[in-house]
């Protein structure tokens, strides 16, 4: 036993790398090292005998164990002393750039929106995506018949065999945020509701999800002509122009009376979106006075109250400011797609604490 202290001793330490050790260690201790074997050896002594060999081989087996260790832990503390002394930095050079983030266009022009309406009193207010049938067509003075209500225009959400509760859809705009917000704080209100909504559409210019905010106003003396300040302040903040001729085309919308298309002069000259100037038209949004059953429903006495209201897709005006040609490909962008259209690093501080373009 003295031997193979000796032995093994006088190997380890003569080690030159981690290898040789891992060798030294299954030749010694391994299923077949040589102490293992006799450590198998002592089922055939005596009790007299296993009492003295036993301790003795523990002891042994210990102390390889701690010379491998000790042995291994200075070869390695060797060989980072040897790569301190041949590997240098130099920390007074700049750092590696890291490549920079970007909020997505969609998060930025809703930011954009939310800061103009502030700036002219609107509040933001939200509300749930999954709707009732009321909220998103009853309270909103949609009819029965009409084709929005039907399954190839909205997604319903899905009823267990017997469950007669009224239908939910996933909201098909965010009105019924505007009958919310009335319920829960009556009038006079000033409010913008951003979010998103959903429609069975998929196309160049329609996705089956989509963003969207609408305004409302709600007081005793509000007109049209409130309306069409408020739309062409709006516009000319958000095109960054200092003048724009909107155009009113009468239209209809169940939720408004009298109703009324908007569409902004511009001119497309080498495909180049340019708005206040030219001989073109372009449609932005739907807008009119509120229909008094639907301040009705929400509570509201309409020989009291009346108001405005509009709608405007953001993902359409994102298109239309940026000069992105397919709205598809806001779902599957990546950073060389948003910086190619002016989307930048996040270094300006936007409304909800992260940082914008």
């Amino acid at each position: 036993m003295d031997d193979l202290k000796s032995k093994y001793l006088t190997l380890i330490a003569d080690a030159g790398d981690e290898n040789t050790l891992e060798d030294l260690r299954v030749q010694a201790l391994g299923k077949k090292g040589e102490i293992s074997l006799q450590m198998r050896e002592l089922g055939k002594m005596t009790p007299e005998e296993r009492q003295t060999a036993g301790p003795a081989l523990n002891a042994l087996k210990n102390e390889i164990n701690s010379a491998l260790a000790a042995k291994k832990s200075g070869l390695q503390d060797a060989a980072l002393d040897e790569r301190l002394r041949s590997e240098w930095l130099d920390v007074t050079l700049p750092s590696r750039q890291r490549p920079a983030g970007t909020i997505h266009p969609i998060s930025q022009v809703t930011d954009e929106v939310t800061a103009i309406f502030a700036d002219m009193g609107f509040s933001v207010a939200e509300g749930p995506q999954i709707e009732s049938d009321w909220y998103n067509f009853d309270a909103l003075n949609i009819p029965g018949h009409h084709p929005a209500r039907a399954e190839m225009d909205t997604f319903y959400t899905h009823r267990k065999e017997g469950d007669n509760r009224p239908p939910h859809v996933l909201r098909t705009h965010t009105s019924p945020v505007q009958i919310r917000s009335l319920e829960a704080n009556g009038a006079p209100i000033r409010i913008i509701c951003p979010g998103r909504v959903y429609r069975a559409d998929y196309d160049q210019t329609h996705t089956p999800m989509f963003n969207q905010v609408e305004g409302l106003a709600i007081d005793k003396d509000i007109s049209m002509a409130n309306l069409k300040w408020v739309l062409e302040e709006f516009v000319k903040a958000f095109f960054e122009v200092d003048d724009v001729e909107l155009r009113f085309r009468a239209s209809h919308f169940p939720f408004t009376e009298p109703s009324a298309e908007v569409d902004i002069r511009c001119s497309w000259e080498g495909g180049t979106l340019k708005v206040g100037e030219g001989d073109d038209w372009l449609e932005i949004l739907g807008s009119g006075m509120v229909h008094p059953k639907v301040l009705t429903a929400a509570g509201v006495d309409p020989n009291e109250y009346q108001g405005f209201a509009f709608g405007v897709g953001i993902d359409r005006i994102a298109m239309l400011k940026y000069g992105v040609p397919d709205l598809r490909a806001f779902f599957d962008s990546d950073l060389r797609w948003l910086r190619h259209y002016g989307f930048r690093s996040l270094d300006v501080p936007t409304l909800d604490g992260g940082l914008s373009r």
